[in-house]
């Protein structure tokens, strides 16, 4: 590309991307690392995530994860919401930087703010265990809640336990039980079991109309359920 030989940053970046997955051109991890190189000395936050994760799994450079943590902080600065979403996992499990978990919660915000899924979970599970937080059930719901509009099986499975517990919502076994079959059906391993648990305590029409409301919340892609 005469642009990124030219020096354009994001054409660098976009050419790293081109090598790095091998559209219409040969798969080179070692030239894609050359181009991201060039494209996240000039300050561009896709390539330093990207190199930061070829350099956290060794892909076409020799593996550094001192490097990488210093580029996925960089981008992360610059707000990539992927990289602010690695930043709190570092910080919430002590990953090559001392754990702190208002510092967790704080990159999880930022990358939950822009609709990451992971963080939103995560910050819903920050705050209903006050981690780096006060705790907050209606907080955690509603994150909880962002995170399985998107599809994310644990979210949807917490939905269903917060509804089971009456945590930050009424109490509800019929929103309980369509969480948890929702959940089943994303593939959580745990969701059908307290489903069964739940439906103990239920009706046969209750459980009909648990059941009508997942088929339903699926279709709608999880949203307004």
């Amino acid at each position: 590309s005469l642009a990124a030989e030219q020096g354009n940053a994001n054409a660098q970046s976009i050419l790293g991307s081109i090598y790095r997955k091998g559209e219409g051109v040969p798969q080179d991890q070692k030239t894609a690392a050359k181009w991201y190189t060039l494209a996240a000395e000039q300050g561009d936050a896709v390539a330093q995530f990207n190199l930061a994760v070829m350099h956290s799994k060794g892909q076409g450079i020799p593996k550094n994860h001192k490097t990488a943590r210093r580029l996925f902080r960089l981008a992360a600065e610059q707000g990539h919401y992927r990289a602010q979403y690695n930043q709190g996992v570092m910080h919430h499990k002590g990953d090559g930087v001392p754990q702190n978990h208002k510092d967790a919660v704080k990159w999880y915000t930022l990358a939950a703010e822009q609709g990451d899924a992971k963080a939103q979970f995560n910050l819903g599970w920050m705050y209903y265990n006050g981690k780096g937080v006060l705790k907050d059930y209606n907080a955690a719901v509603k994150w909880f809640r962002y995170s399985a509009e998107q599809g994310n099986d644990a979210a949807q499975y917490n939905l269903g336990w917060v509804y089971s517990k009456g945590k930050g919502v009424v109490r509800n076994n019929i929103y309980a039980h369509m969480w948890y079959s929702i959940a089943t059906l994303s593939g959580y391993k745990d969701a059908a079991h307290n489903k069964e648990i739940v439906a103990n305590r239920m009706s046969s029409s209750q459980i009909a109309k648990a059941e009508k409301l997942a088929r339903d919340c699926a279709k709608m892609n999880y949203r307004g359920c």
